[in-house]
């Protein structure tokens, strides 16, 4: 069954990227997107969030943890010119929408690849790892991100999460569980900001 004229002209449209520009602590980003990656008209409230509460040093070394089209790592990336970040999604086309965006927005260091969290993530220094969690995904998913942070953050590192509420519980249990420590840094109306730092005496 083929189809019909308009039916193509929907399907095209559909396929063109969509492009938008926000504002990300205090500063312009242009954006390209598609359907298929999350939040992909505008960058989500959660995001906004961590971003409004998240501590970025000029030499961090960082890891965005399911990047998306990039806009934690890239803000992260902007602020820390002695340093770099990390992208890494396990999803072929948010690395490739984080790529196109990195270059859009002349930001440089930068690496973007294919990685189901940490796995492969090399065995560089990490001072710092972001994460905007899916509510969907199973807890054990939550835990092999969090071990790895443990592992892999250097000491006085720091891993922060944005989650949906119904999610902070288990983010305070499990951070204290892992890390011997978890600190809220906001809950607003939809989503938390926690964090947890790598003690010096963990590794």
């Amino acid at each position: 069954m083929k189809l019909s004229p308009e039916q193509h002209r929907y399907r095209d449209k559909l396929r063109e990227d969509l492009h938008f520009s926000a504002t990300l602590r205090g500063q312009r980003y242009q954006f390209h997107t598609t359907w298929g990656l999350f939040s992909p008209k505008g960058v989500d409230e959660g995001s906004q969030l961590l971003l409004d509460h998240l501590e970025i040093r000029r030499d961090e070394r960082a890891v965005d943890l399911g990047c998306g089209y990039g806009p934690l790592g890239l803000a992260i990336a902007r602020e820390a010119p002695e340093g770099y970040c990390a992208l890494v999604d396990k999803d072929f086309v948010a690395v490739e929408y984080s790529r196109i965006n990195a270059e859009l927005n002349g930001i440089p260091n930068t690496e973007i690849f294919l990685s189901n969290g940490f796995s492969h993530v090399d065995q560089r220094p990490l001072s710092l790892a972001v994460s905007n969690l899916p509510a969907k995904t199973g807890k054990e998913l939550y835990y092999l991100y969090f071990y790895d942070a443990l592992n892999r953050l250097e000491p006085g590192g720091r891993f922060y999460v944005v989650v949906i509420n119904g999610l902070r519980k288990f983010i305070a249990r499990a951070f204290t569980e892992v890390f011997g420590n978890h600190k809220k840094l906001k809950q607003g109306k939809t989503y938390t900001v926690a964090v947890a730092r790598i003690e010096k005496n963990t590794h």
